[in-house]
C-alpha cells in the first residue's frame, strides 16, 4: 500500500472519523510499528510535514531516520539509460532499493521545479523510488500533489463544520516568489470527494490543471465568491498555463476580516503575514492555522496505520 495521492483514500468520510477517533487516544496503536522503521527523505525544505510525519511515526512506535537529500545526499539520476558524466552520482535504482533494505516505509518530499511542466508532472522522484523501492512509499508532498495537507484539511473542516452542505471557498492571494500547485490541487481533489459547494477563485491566468478542477466551480470575483462562505482556503499558486510563471501581484487579493465575513480561515502554513492574509485574520478566532498544524500529526498517523496494518 502506498499513499501518493489523496485519490488513494478509499472513503475520504471514514478515513476522517478514524482520524478525529485516533487524535483522542494517539498512543492507543503503539506496539503496532514495533520494530520498524521509516525513512523520511527530504529534497527540500519542511517544518510541519517533517515533524509531524515523525511525530506520527513515534506515536506508532516507529524508529525514524530522516534524511535531507539537499545537503547530505548524493545527487540522484533518474532517467534510464543515462551516460553519468555529468552532475549525479547515484541513480535512483540503487538508492531506492538500497534504503528499502534500511527501512519499512519510506516518506518522500521533493517540489515541482516550475521550469518544465513535463518533468514535473512526470513526479521522477516519487514515481522513481515507486518503481524500484521494496517497501511503500508516502508523498509528504510532490510536484503535483500534497496528499497528508488534504487529508489534515478534511479532518480539521468536519472538526468546525456544523452544516451538511457547507459553503468552501479556495482563493489565490499573491505572493512574491512563484509557488507549486501541489496543495491546491491536492485541495481540490478532496474537496471534490465532499458533499459540499466549492469554489475556487482566482484572478485569470491562474487557472490549476484542469484535468485536476474538471468541472468544480471557478469564480474570478473574489468577493461574489466570498459571499456566505464558511470555510475560505487561502493560497498561492504560479500560472499553469504560462507554467511558473507570475501573472499578477494583485493586493487586493489578500484576505482581510472584512472579505472572510463569518468564515473560518485556512491555510497550510508557512504563510507570509500582510501579502498572503493580514494579520487580523491570522491572529482572530476565526482561523484554524494552528489546528490545521496540529491535525497534520494525525493525518500522517492514520496514513502510516493503515499501511502497518497492510504489512502484517
Amino acid at each position: 500500500m502506498n499513499y501518493l495521492s489523496i485519490n488513494d483514500i478509499d472513503s475520504l468520510s471514514t478515513w476522517v472519523k478514524e482520524a478525529i477517533t485516533l487524535k483522542k487516544q494517539p498512543k492507543k496503536f503503539k506496539s503496532l510499528g514495533s520494530d520498524k522503521t521509516i525513512g523520511l527523505l527530504f529534497f527540500n525544505n519542511s517544518l510541519r510535514t517533517r515533524l509531524s510525519t515523525q511525530k506520527a511515526a513515534i506515536n506508532l512506535g516507529m524508529e525514524v531516520i530522516v534524511m535531507n537529500f539537499g545537503s547530505e545526499g548524493w545527487a540522484l539520476e533518474y532517467a534510464d539509460g543515462t551516460i553519468m558524466d555529468q552532475g549525479t552520482s547515484e541513480h535512483v535504482k540503487e538508492a531506492a532499493q538500497v534504503i528499502s533494505q534500511y527501512c519499512d516505509i519510506i516518506a518522500i518530499r521533493a517540489f515541482a521545479g516550475l521550469v518544465d511542466k513535463e518533468l514535473d508532472e512526470a513526479e521522477e522522484v516519487l514515481n522513481g523510488f515507486k518503481k524500484y523501492a521494496s517497501v511503500p512509499i508516502v508523498n509528504m508532498e510532490s510536484s503535483v500533489g500534497h496528499p497528508l495537507q488534504a487529508l489534515t484539511d478534511a479532518i480539521t473542516m468536519e472538526e468546525h463544520n456544523f452544516k451538511n452542505n457547507p459553503k468552501v471557498v479556495l482563493s489565490w492571494a499573491p505572493h512574491p516568489r512563484a509557488l507549486p500547485h501541489a496543495v491546491a490541487n491536492s485541495f481540490v481533489q478532496m474537496m471534490q470527494k465532499q458533499n459540499a459547494d466549492f469554489v475556487i477563485t482566482h484572478p485569470k491566468g491562474y487557472e490549476l490543471d484542469p484535468n485536476i478542477t474538471k468541472d468544480s466551480k471557478i469564480e474570478h470575483d473574489q468577493e461574489k465568491a466570498l459571499e456566505n462562505a464558511d470555510f475560505v482556503y487561502v493560497k498561492n499558486w504560479s500560472s499553469y498555463i504560462d507554467y511558473g510563471q507570475i501573472k499578477s501581484q494583485d493586493t487586493n487579493w489578500q484576505m482581510t476580516l472584512k472579505k472572510l465575513g463569518k468564515a473560518r480561515f485556512m491555510h497550510c502554513l508557512p504563510v507570509r503575514r500582510n501579502v498572503v492574509v493580514a494579520d487580523e485574520v491570522l491572529d482572530s478566532e476565526q482561523s484554524l492555522v494552528i489546528e490545521q498544524a496540529n491535525n497534520r500529526t494525525y493525518a500522517a498517523q492514520l496514513v502510516l496505520k493503515k499501511i502497518l496494518e497492510n504489512l502484517k
